[in-house]
């Protein structure tokens, strides 16, 4: 498996993490009021219920699944003596950030993310434990791919683009005012992937193919928690916010050798990585019915 599907699993748990508090906050809290409406259309009206019991139908039984998934993991992990350390989940955290240009505000909050790569690393673990992999392929592996454990600065930045400097100059005295950048990005960005997002571009690095070196070059000037002055682009003005830097790293073969192991092991055993290969064993029941993992 490679890293971007790794990624790519671990943002689709956080999605369904942040929906799952959603869903069942909306169960507990809302029990004593069924009959309350949420909708009318024309002289109809739409209930809580009947809306609750929508979301039950079309996402209860994959919520549930994840849930199961979460408790299975942490039992087996128990059961096999099978721990990561904080070290290791901070340094998949440093890659996914530098590498990969995810992680930006409205993906969940850093914790989250740490507790679903925490989750996916002892999954890992779970299922390359008696894996075998030989110390010299190992050091191949690593000099072969040295370039994925050089993590460079990286930053995470949200932008406001206009197509004048007259809107930027209007857009950045609002700012200076006490205006929102975020609420100003979705306002009148013309950039329409990241206003979407409150402007948020997510961590970009000096390899970044979507700035170009110009405007990298005010980003690594910018000081954390500040804008910057309108900067001309090649479809007129942008103005920076940088939320945060991340100062790059080297990793050593013996920082990263168990994540090489793992990657290893996981493309030889060719086997999905999903937490229901340990339902049998922990013995799960739930509601779909006993043993019954995929519709």
């Amino acid at each position: 498996m490679g890293k971007n599907q790794f990624w790519m699993i671990i943002a689709a748990l956080v999605a369904l993490n942040c929906f799952t508090v959603i869903f069942f906050l909306s169960k507990t809290e809302w029990a004593s009021g069924d009959g309350e409406t949420v909708a009318t259309v024309g002289n109809e009206s739409i209930s809580k219920q009947e809306w609750i019991n929508e979301l039950e139908t079309r996402y209860g039984k994959d919520t549930l699944r994840d849930l199961v998934d979460q408790k299975v993991v942490e039992q087996m992990a128990e059961k096999y003596h099978i721990k990561v350390s904080e070290q290791d989940v901070n340094r998949e955290l440093m890659m996914m950030k530098s590498l990969y240009g995810t992680y930006g505000k409205q993906e969940g909050s850093e914790e989250k993310w740490k507790q679903q790569i925490k989750h996916s690393l002892l999954l890992e673990e779970l299922l390359t434990r008696d894996a075998v992999i030989e110390e010299e392929e190992l050091k191949s592996y690593y000099k072969q791919n040295k370039k994925l454990f050089d993590i460079p600065d990286s930053y995470h930045i949200s932008q406001i683009a206009t197509k004048s400097k007259k809107d930027a100059e209007q857009t950045l005295q609002e700012l200076e005012q006490g205006s929102s950048f975020q609420a100003l990005a979705m306002e009148r960005s013309i950039d329409e992937f990241t206003a979407n997002q409150g402007g948020d571009l997510g961590f970009v690095s000096e390899e970044d193919d979507r700035v170009p070196a110009s405007v990298f070059n005010k980003i690594k000037e910018l000081k954390q928690g500040k804008w910057s002055e309108p900067i001309e682009t090649e479809n007129g003005y942008t103005i920076l916010f940088l939320h945060e830097k991340v100062p790059g790293k080297k990793y050593s073969y013996k920082e990263v050798k168990d994540q090489i192991r793992r990657q290893i092991a996981l493309e030889q055993m060719d086997i999905p990585i999903s937490a229901q290969t340990f339902w049998e064993e922990a013995k799960v029941d739930w509601l779909y019915g006993k043993g019954e993992k995929n519709d």
